[in-house]
């Protein structure tokens, strides 16, 4: 294939789970406008029967950030605009109608770590390293990672990881919280995968309702939280579909939870 005609970003459906792979790893998959572009149009043709995305790399690295080469010539107001084309994008990834799960190895730095931070779940190849080197470039975060990124490790995490360049290993990401799984190299896909089958097997409400209300509830003053937890845990026992879980759960025809699952 001509690396000059590959599409920026690549999709394979495997049932109910899409994959959606960075496929730039000549450049390390360093996030271009087009690169942002394509993947709204991914997402945004997903089909209906998809009920989990596993948002993938190809190549040895996850992605090693911003494409530099678009910023030296753009103008302030260009700068503002470029940014709120990740947003929404992003926006799309962390706040869709499904679930994501990032595989993450080699470099996930800069703008690669703004996107991961997008996923729910994030799984890391112990290859994988995590930095923020926009402070070293002479820039700052453009891709929301001041927020999520801070929301995640706390911002004095973010603001020694930009002031001095700092990378953190695989091992360290977890320990921090930036990661949820560390895996060997070469088998985060794999990893990926079966988590993404477990999720889908949940009620689409209840999957909804992590995504879309936790966020809010995490902003929320207490007493807001509480009534929002109410109201989600109120309309997702109301649906059909938990009724007969909950159902199936006392005629003792569910598994019940065990430990390591």
């Amino acid at each position: 294939m001509n690396p000059n005609t590959a599409p920026l970003v690549t999709v394979q459906l495997h049932g109910r789970v899409a994959e959606l792979t960075l496929n730039r790893p000549d450049k390390r998959n360093a996030i271009s406008l087009a690169m942002v572009a394509e993947l709204e149009r991914c997402i945004a043709t997903l089909p209906a029967t998809v009920g989990v995305v596993v948002l993938a790399a190809r190549g040895e690295h996850f992605s090693a950030g911003l494409d530099l080469s678009e910023v030296p010539e753009m103008s302030a107001a260009e700068g503002v605009q470029h940014s709120h084309a990740w947003y929404r994008v992003f926006e799309q990834l962390q706040f869709g109608r499904v679930p994501v799960v990032a595989v993450l190895q080699g470099a996930v730095v800069g703008g690669g770590l703004e996107l991961a931070a997008c996923a729910h779940v994030r799984v890391a190849e112990d290859n994988a390293y995590f930095g923020l080197p926009e402070g070293r470039r002479g820039i700052f975060l453009g891709g929301g990672g001041s927020v999520r990124v801070s929301k995640l490790i706390g911002f004095s995490r973010v603001t020694e990881m930009m002031l001095t360049g700092r990378t953190y290993s695989a091992a360290e990401a977890f320990a921090i919280g930036l990661t949820h799984y560390t895996v060997a190299t070469g088998t985060g896909l794999a990893k990926a995968h079966e988590l993404a089958l477990r999720i889908a097997d949940n009620a689409p409400m209840s999957n909804y309702a992590i995504l879309r209300a936790l966020p809010l509830i995490a902003e929320q003053p207490m007493s807001h939280g509480l009534m929002t937890e109410s109201l989600m845990a109120a309309v997702t026992q109301s649906e059909p579909e938990a009724k007969q879980r909950v159902q199936a759960f006392l005629a003792k025809r569910a598994a019940k939870v065990q430990r390591g699952d």
